[in-house]
Formats: structure tokens, C-alpha cells, sequence
């Protein structure tokens, strides 16, 4: 078990990144102002789904692949870059999503849940963000490593969602005002696409540089 001074320093460090706009943050922010704060927070959800993912594998040692396969970290890259182009795509096509209906309301946003976690899933920098930040809070290679790693990963998944989820509010009450005049609804659907293609630009750039 991690001591008290290295679990505050770790969640101080996991805080600060957690806040630090990046790809995940703009991803929310584009969920949130699109369409309302409970899609942020789905999206949220479904990032940390996928974040706890890696951590497991993280523990089990199945990260490292990515690692010392160039070919599987750049494949598994532009799969992630081709799948953001398929979301910001979908915010272009005209849709028709009556707010009134709960039950669709519901089934929306497990689906931006799903399409969130395979977002994160396909973010092999998630995998080796893991493998080279969290052992550096290991404390005694003679212990339980595992456990470290694994109470270590916990505490950053955590963390990092109560970060997004904050976030994801705050971008729907901007969204939510948009949302009240149909041109600027079509405007923030346009918005939170062309970021999706942003995103997609970014990752496919570093994919074959």
C-alpha cells in the first residue's frame, strides 16, 4: 500500500493533468455543447470505463504490447483517428432527436457512453501514459506491485472523472443556452464535428510523422 504523502503528491499530479486541456477535455466539451450535459457526463463515463480498462491491463502487464510493438501502437492509433472521423461526421448528417422522448433520451446517451469508451479504448498513449507514469509512485519493488498499480490507476480514473464531469457541466449550460435558437444549434453541431475531425487530424499526424 502506497503511503499517505505518496497517495496526496500522486493525486495532486493526477489532478493538475486531469485539468490541462487536451484531446480527452475538447472531446467532452464537443459532447456537452452539442447536446447537453448529461451527454457530456455519458462521456465522461465511458472515457473512464475505458481508462480503467488500461489500468487492469496496466496490472496485468498486457499494456507493455504497445510498447514494444510500433506496429500495433500506430495501428491501433489510426483505427482511433478513422473512428473520431465516423462521430464528427454523424454531427454534419441532419438528425432528428425529439428531447421529449425519455426512453431515447436514455438509449443516446449509453450510446455516446459506448462510442466514448471505444474513443479511449483506441488511445494507445492511455496504454503507455500508464505504463510510464504510474510505476514512478511505486514505492517498494518488494511488495504487492499489483496492488500499488492497481490502487494507483483507481485513484486516477477517479479523479480524472470528477475533473471531466465538471467540465462536461459546465459546456452544457453554455450548449444548453446555444441550444435555444435552431441556428445556433446547427452551429454547435458543426462545431462539436469539426472537432471530432481535429482530434482525428492530430492523431493521424503523429501516426505517420
Amino acid at each position: 500500500m502506497p503511503s499517505l504523502e505518496v497517495l496526496t503528491a500522486f493525486a495532486v499530479v493526477c489532478f493538475l493533468l486531469s485539468i490541462t486541456p487536451g484531446p480527452s477535455i475538447l472531446y467532452i466539451m464537443a459532447r456537452s455543447i452539442s447536446q447537453g450535459p448529461s451527454a457530456g457526463v455519458s462521456a465522461a463515463s465511458g472515457m473512464a470505463v475505458g481508462s480503467f480498462v488500461y489500468v487492469i491491463a496496466t496490472v496485468l502487464g498486457l499494456a507493455a504490447i504497445f510498447k514494444y510493438s510500433p506496429i500495433a501502437y500506430t495501428g491501433l492509433k489510426i483505427v482511433g483517428a478513422v473512428y473520431l472521423v465516423y462521430l464528427g461526421w454523424q454531427y454534419f448528417k441532419p438528425m432528428a432527436q425529439p428531447a421529449a422522448n425519455p426512453s431515447l433520451s436514455k438509449a443516446n446517451n449509453f450510446a455516446i457512453m459506448k462510442q466514448s469508451f471505444v474513443v479511449e479504448l483506441t488511445n494507445p498513449k492511455t496504454a503507455l501514459f500508464f505504463l510510464a507514469f504510474l510505476p514512478q509512485f511505486v514505492t517498494n519493488e518488494n511488495a504487492q506491485v499489483s496492488t500499488q498499480l492497481l490502487i494507483l490507476g483507481v485513484i486516477y480514473t477517479l479523479i480524472t472523472l470528477c475533473c471531466d464531469i465538471s467540465i462536461a457541466l459546465l459546456s452544457g449550460k453554455v450548449g444548453n443556452r446555444l441550444h435555444k435558437n435552431n441556428n445556433q444549434s446547427q452551429w454547435q453541431n458543426k462545431l462539436a464535428g469539426s472537432v471530432m475531425f481535429v482530434l482525428a487530424g492530430m492523431i493521424g499526424y503523429e501516426s505517420i510523422k
